[in-house]
């Protein structure tokens, strides 16, 4: 599938103001399964980019500013083809089938920070919910992990949230639900108490507006889970799907937050008033 996508953010502030460097989180990623045909920033005031790699090996942009503005704009435009379009393609490998299951050790060190015990919910708080909530768990792992992702589906109600940050796990099961960020933080780490690695994934969804989807053509998150054989396989609590050729990936982390797409802070030697714009398009060519 190709899929176009326009994402303009812009901050406007009551006085003119000085700009730290920014980290942009925004450009696809790569891989034999989503190819980038074409991208580009547009960013005002005018800003030097410098790309590099974050400690996930995440393609990441550094943007820096010279000058003080009233207003900060950040564009970016891009078109992807996408061809994961059976996400149960894979075989994982024999120790790997029925779970529970144990990694093997080179595996385990490899992902130790995606193995890490929750930081904002009690390892104790997240296995009551799996003993009273989740009590009918297939031995197959794909189906272990697809009853799972139902589970948390079917049990939170999807809210929309504007406002910044990501609830807690502890928040999100006490509220009975939040927005896609939540939901893929809790999924990471009922994961990893569990024994499964598991991180947290921001980019992009396309969907019909008629698909029924909770969101349409937007900024989205979910969780990736490692399985050998398999490798990193993405998995939506929000919609409760694996995820297909309709997900375009940007970032990953072991801590979701790190991965925010435009990251930075200003400087005003007096109080001053914010406001924000977005706009975000996922469009499909074909």
């Amino acid at each position: 599938m190709k899929l176009h996508v326009s994402h303009l953010t812009r901050y406007e502030y009551s006085t003119s103001v000085t700009f730290s460097p920014h980290l942009l989180y925004l450009r696809p990623r790569e891989t034999p399964l989503l190819r980038v045909n074409s991208f580009g920033f547009n960013v005002s005031p005018d800003a030097k980019l410098v790309w590099t790699r974050d400690s996930h090996d995440v393609l990441l942009a550094w943007a820096y500013f010279w000058d003080s503005a009233q207003a900060l704009s950040i564009r970016s435009e891009f078109e992807v083809e996408t061809y994961d379009t059976n996400p149960f393609d894979f075989i994982l490998r024999p120790y790997a089938q029925t779970f529970p299951f144990s990694y093997e050790p080179l595996e385990q060190f490899n992902l130790t920070p995606y193995l890490a015990p929750p930081f904002d919910a009690t390892q104790e708080l997240l296995r009551r919910w799996l003993d009273e909530t989740f009590t009918d768990r297939p031995q197959d792992t794909t189906s272990f992990l697809t009853a799972l992702n139902q589970k948390v589906y079917s049990t939170l109600n999807y809210q929309r949230r504007e406002e910044q940050g990501i609830q807690s796990s502890r928040t999100t099961l006490s509220l009975g639900g939040g927005a896609c960020r939540d939901y893929a933080v809790l999924f990471v780490e009922l994961c990893r108490t569990l024994g499964l690695a598991a991180r947290f994934v921001s980019g992009y969804l396309y969907s019909n507006p008629d698909d029924n989807h909770r969101t349409v053509g937007a900024m989205h998150a979910w969780t990736e889970v490692y399985l050998p054989g398999a490798g990193w396989k993405g998995i939506d609590p929000t919609h409760g799907i694996f995820c297909d050729d309709a997900f375009i990936p940007v970032a990953h982390a072991a801590v979701a937050e790190s991965v925010n797409p435009i990251q930075g802070t200003l400087y005003s030697p007096t109080p001053i008033t914010s406001s924000l714009l977005t706009d975000v398009r996922v469009e499909k060519l074909i």
